[in-house]
């Protein structure tokens, strides 16, 4: 099992110290000797006021985050959790891609999903009612853009008559299709290089408009389905990564936690056929972040 480790700007406000380059140098530098191999940052460039004040949290630019993070780490991949794709205009993030990706020897992953932020699509001028279709497209110019010279393209709000960017990345980054939908599952098969669904109790579905994944057989059921498809795609499942955490064992950042309940949660998922798992670190300081990631990579990720 690879464990990732998402960025604690968990809450509104925000922690100062996890804004500053010490902060974010000693997260990276604490998080690599504690053999995570990933780290990830969440995308909202325009959440509103009511979203923050309802439990929502701040954010990085994830690009610009890590970017920085490539400078000053050596083995962990750079994830975003995740880019809401249809946000931006597709040519405009395979340019980012592709540079920190570069930049990085070749340690980007693209994980991206649709969003369920109404009001964020409002304030970035994009129709909410089109985001599958802009997805769709951004995926189709993306994998273009990075294998072809002269490419050309006719998207839903713009013309590309024959556009060459380099670098281009070849292979071109892992790309993970996020979300639960089965809608994401089919994408996976079709163009994916992994999933990553994220825990939504039953009262979250509701909100953020997807389906509930609250135990280890509503994975299991999803999985099935995830693996039909791949099969009728004629693709081979361990080509497929699939990234999902559990809460089994309670917070990392707690004196409480159990590392062999974590453990024997993470031999389940593995057994279902899950490679990664993300991890949730405590926000409220610096020094306790630092802490409990050295407590689970001692504890958990040298233990399997």
């Amino acid at each position: 099992m690879n464990f990732w480790v998402t960025y604690p700007m968990t809450a509104h406000p925000y922690t100062p110290e996890f804004v500053t380059k010490a902060g974010l140098t000693r997260f990276c530098a604490a998080a690599e000797a504690a053999g995570f191999s990933g780290i990830g940052f969440t995308d909202h460039p325009a959440p509103t006021e009511r979203w923050l004040k309802a439990g929502g949290h701040d954010a990085l630019d994830p690009f610009a985050a890590l970017s920085f993070c490539a400078a000053v780490t050596d083995t962990m991949r750079l994830i975003p959790n995740i880019l809401v794709l249809p946000y931006r205009n597709p040519f405009v993030v395979a340019k980012a891609v592709a540079t920190v990706d570069a930049l990085s020897g070749g340690r980007f992953t693209l994980s991206v999903a649709t969003g369920y932020l109404r009001g964020e699509y409002q304030a970035l001028g994009v129709d909410f009612e089109q985001r599958n279709a802009r997805f769709d497209e951004a995926i189709e110019v993306m994998l273009g853009i990075w294998s072809e010279n002269d490419f050309a393209y006719e998207g839903s709000t713009f013309t590309a008559r024959g556009q060459t960017a380099n670098p281009k990345p070849v292979p071109h980054p892992p790309i993970w299709i996020g979300g639960n939908s089965r809608q994401s599952r089919r994408r996976v098969a079709r163009y994916g290089n992994g999933w990553n669904p994220f825990p939504a109790p039953r009262v979250l579905s509701q909100t953020t408009k997807t389906p509930p994944l609250e135990t280890v057989d509503d994975l299991s059921v999803m999985l099935d389905e995830l693996w039909q498809y791949v099969e009728e795609a004629g693709r081979d499942r361990s080509e497929i990564d699939v990234s999902f955490g559990t809460g089994a064992g309670g917070d990392p950042g707690s004196d409480r936690f159990d590392a062999d309940t974590q453990l024997a949660a993470l031999d389940e998922l593995a057994k279902l056929g899950v490679t990664w798992s993300g991890v949730g670190m405590p926000g409220d300081s610096l020094d306790h972040a630092v802490e409990a990631l050295e407590r689970f990579g001692e504890s958990v990720i040298r233990a399997q």
